[in-house]
């Protein structure tokens, strides 16, 4: 069975209500809990039934909310850290040319209209970077990719802080981006 990982050192992030984040959270705690349930559940189906394959279909959604909210509060802290002259910035200054036009690239994706997530993902086969856009938990991942840097872009990450205005809550992530856990990411 999946934990709940916690993550209730980011209250007090600057950019990010306390009432936001802990409703996060919550939500957060629900994809482990349907997570678990669902595994639970498919334990006494039968494969090839109906019954199974619609608690099959509803796991990728549930485990993958599970997985990108981790990976999300993960790659966020209450501390500045800056991204460091290495690898990391390298592959970044060779795909895009430098961090302001990637920057630009991945705000772009996450002002799209629609609800879903903005991964920075590396390709270790082409050594590529690919900022993507993931629609609902289970559609748009990059198989085999890897996701260096999530951000969260459904409305319950921003509204209650924010109201319509995303450009601002993405500008209050990119300030809280924990950039040795991105680097640490790519190895």
């Amino acid at each position: 069975m999946y934990q709940a990982k916690e993550f209730n050192h980011l209250l007090g992030l600057p950019g990010f209500s306390d009432t936001l984040l802990t409703n996060h959270f919550t939500l957060y705690q629900g994809y482990v809990k349907n997570t678990n349930g669902l595994l639970e559940m498919l334990d006494t189906k039968e494969p090839g039934t109906v019954e199974y394959s619609e608690l099959q279909r509803r796991f990728g959604w549930e485990w993958n909310g599970m997985r990108l909210h981790e990976l999300y509060f993960g790659n966020m802290t209450k501390e500045t850290i800056e991204m460091k002259e290495g690898a990391f910035k390298q592959k970044i200054d060779k795909i895009y040319g430098n961090v302001e036009n990637w920057k630009k690239n991945f705000v772009g994706v996450g002002t799209m209209r629609g609800i879903g997530w903005v991964v920075l993902a590396y390709d270790k086969e082409a050594d590529e970077l690919f900022n993507a856009w993931i629609n609902e938990h289970d559609v748009g991942h990059l198989a085999g990719a890897v996701p260096l840097l999530v951000m969260d872009v459904f409305e319950h990450a921003f509204m209650i802080d924010y109201g319509l205005k995303r450009a601002d809550y993405i500008t209050a992530f990119w300030n809280a981006i924990d950039w040795a856990v991105v680097e640490s990411r790519l190895l």
